[in-house]
């Protein structure tokens, strides 16, 4: 018993020793921190202000969520970027927003961007989004000085087959097409809420006014794409209704000239097989009146359910030009880089003093 009052006792007075052990080497070398955390918090101010300040527009939505609907626009949308759902899948609307984001990151949807215009928010010069991406980005200067070491090496082996944003073939895409692409991946995101579906829409950009350009044409593109997936069955029957709708007219229309035109020139005709011809031609012409009639009211049907299927997308937030940068935090770059400095100089110094077995506890021996 007293054995183990001893050793508790003992344990806290190695702590302390070993803090005071470690005091008084910081403090032998302490000139050693007056030279690294200089130096570390210029390289971390010239790394941090070669970094080019970026903005972030941000714009959220919530779609019409709707009970009942199964199936059909589900997977339509779902098939047309390669996602299976299964045939097990039932339900309603509300599972439609939670492939936004799959949309959203599609090859697609990243080149349908391209052919935006855009300006930056100091300047008059309009151009493509895939322009601006490709010629117009700022990048650190490390970046450069590496992209010229491998340019020196290897030569300028940049695709030069297509005429960027204006010839995009998203079966085969060239390397300057597919890099592009990427780099919109990481610049822009979709997210959505599972609980309140709330489809939040984030566009990062070094220029505050093509971020809020973007990001406007990414809610409407999206509103767009998943309108037209959404209603893409109903147009089918709008159109075939609109077909038939044409012939019944054209048909009707027809059998009335005809009716008109006999009765006109027969009427003072009392010939049975004219009174005979002229009753076939009455029952033709209700028959197509009666078929024009129930075309008209089967395409007026079709388009009252095109609309039906039309999703309406509220606007919560929408997109405005950031007056304040998103990133880079210059001063938390120096913090972090001249902690890790001092972090370094003191472990640095444990070592040269030889006191690393003693603060791991490895060491009974004390100074």
């Amino acid at each position: 018993m007293n054995s183990e009052q001893e050793q508790t006792n003992i344990e806290p007075r190695k702590e302390k020793s070993s803090f005071r052990v470690l005091f008084r080497d910081m403090k032998k070398r302490r000139r050693l921190y007056f030279i690294v955390l200089p130096i570390a918090f210029v390289m971390a101010a010239i790394y941090a202000m070669g970094i080019p300040n970026t903005y972030k527009c941000t714009v959220k939505l919530a779609p019409e969520v709707s009970k009942g609907r199964t199936g059909g626009s589900l997977g339509g949308l779902a098939s047309a970027f390669g996602i299976s759902l299964g045939s097990g899948m039932s339900g309603d609307d509300a599972i439609i927003p939670s492939l936004y984001p799959e949309l959203v990151n599609s090859v697609n949807f990243r080149t349908s961007l391209f052919s935006i215009k855009v300006h930056r928010k100091n300047g008059s010069k309009e151009m493509t989004y895939y322009d601006y991406l490709l010629h117009e980005q700022k990048s650190p200067w490390w970046s450069k000085a590496k992209k010229a070491v491998f340019t020196f090496l290897f030569g300028d082996k940049s695709d030069k087959r297509t005429n960027g944003a204006n010839e995009v073939d998203n079966f085969q895409l060239t390397k300057e097409q597919t890099f592009i692409q990427r780099v919109i991946g990481r610049l822009i995101f979709c997210d959505v809420d599972k609980k309140t579906f709330v489809i939040t829409i984030s566009v990062i950009d070094q220029d505050p006014l093509i971020a809020a350009t973007i990001a406007d044409s990414v809610q409407q593109k999206l509103q767009r794409f998943i309108t037209d997936y959404r209603t893409s069955k109903a147009k089918v029957d709008v159109e075939y209704y609109q077909t038939l709708f044409a012939e019944a007219k054209e048909n009707y229309e027809k059998a009335l000239h005809d009716y008109a035109y006999f009765s006109d020139h027969n009427q003072k005709v009392q010939l049975q097989s004219v009174r005979s011809q002229q009753t076939k031609l009455e029952t033709e012409l209700g028959l197509q009146q009666q078929a024009y009639s129930q075309v008209a009211a089967q395409l007026i049907a079709a388009e009252a359910k095109l609309q039906e299927e039309r999703p309406a997308f509220t606007i919560l937030q929408p997109a405005t030009v950031p007056v304040q940068k998103s990133a880079p935090s210059r001063a938390k770059i120096c913090l972090l880089w001249m902690f890790l400095a001092f972090l370094g100089t003191t472990a640095y110094i444990i070592y040269k003093e030889g006191h690393v077995k003693m603060l791991l506890g490895l060491d009974d021996d004390e100074d």
